[in-house]
């Protein structure tokens, strides 16, 4: 019988100095920065058996961010002024 095997898989929340924060199943967890795939950035979704970064998941998850942003804009009106945040 084989056994199936599952990947686990973490998203780079952000970068503090020389430490990756990595969000796990709901849970914060930190990693030496070193210790990711080269280039890897804030928004990426790693697989932490092979320590690749999985560029799939990761698009779907920007995708997912970016219709959030746009159901929570909607029909809001942008407070009045010139600012970047």
């Amino acid at each position: 019988m084989k056994k199936k095997t599952t990947q686990s898989r973490a998203t780079l929340d952000r970068i503090e100095d020389e430490v990756a924060v990595l969000v796990v199943d709901g849970r914060e967890v930190t990693r030496p920065l070193a210790s990711l795939p080269e280039g890897a950035r804030e928004g990426d979704v790693i697989h932490l058996d092979t320590m690749t970064v999985d560029s799939a998941a990761t698009e779907a998850l920007r995708e997912e961010v970016r219709a959030a942003r746009e159901r929570a804009k909607k029909g809001k009106t942008p407070p009045p002024g010139d600012f970047d945040l």
